[in-house]
């Protein structure tokens, strides 16, 4: 079990920037706050779409953390020079489909396209296959080729779409089903 703050991994990304991999710790709540809203604030293609409060930060940090702990979820955060710059998850499903995880990723804008989410998603790959876990999903709006393209480049491939199912600034767009079998 991967305690908090524990580090996965570090590498230098394109550009030359060392980035840590690691566990989430509590210390980390303004860091996370910082990377969601800012990534909100872009107006990126992810499924928050309002700024999070430092409460609710929070309240979810406590709920990532006790899940963490408990092994039905993996976190890793990506930190360059000490500033939280990315984030990812993988949530193991329940009952019948635990044997399957949700993936999920945010990274800040400046620290895209240097390999960060690549190596952030091999990690969850890594730790998903430790779980024991056969099957990885995600979802991923139509229109983000960029991450799509990572997606596929360390093995998902799209298995459906529902049209529509998204509404940004009038304009509707697909949701883009992609999965992994481990």
């Amino acid at each position: 079990m991967v305690k908090a703050g524990e580090v996965y991994r570090s590498f230098v990304a394109r550009g030359g920037q060392r980035v840590v991999l690691r566990a989430p710790r509590w210390e980390d709540l303004d860091g996370l706050l910082d990377l969601i809203n800012s990534v909100v604030e872009e107006g990126a293609l992810i499924l928050r779409d309002r700024l999070a409060t430092r409460e609710e930060e929070a309240d979810w940090l406590g709920r990532t953390l006790a899940s963490v702990e408990k092994g039905n979820e993996v976190y890793i955060l990506a930190e360059v020079g000490g500033a939280v710059v990315g984030s990812c998850n993988l949530s193991r499903r329940s009952g019948c489909r635990s044997h399957t995880g949700d993936l999920g990723i945010a990274i800040k804008k400046g620290f895209r396209n240097a390999g960060i989410g690549t190596e952030m998603i091999k990690t969850l790959v890594e730790e998903a296959r430790r779980m024991g876990l056969k099957v990885l999903t995600l979802g991923v709006f139509a229109t983000n080729e960029t991450a799509q393209h990572v997606y596929r480049k360390v093995g998902f491939r799209e298995v459906g779409r529902i049209p529509k199912e998204f509404c940004r600034d009038g304009k509707y767009i697909d949701h883009v089903l992609m999965a992994m079998e481990l």
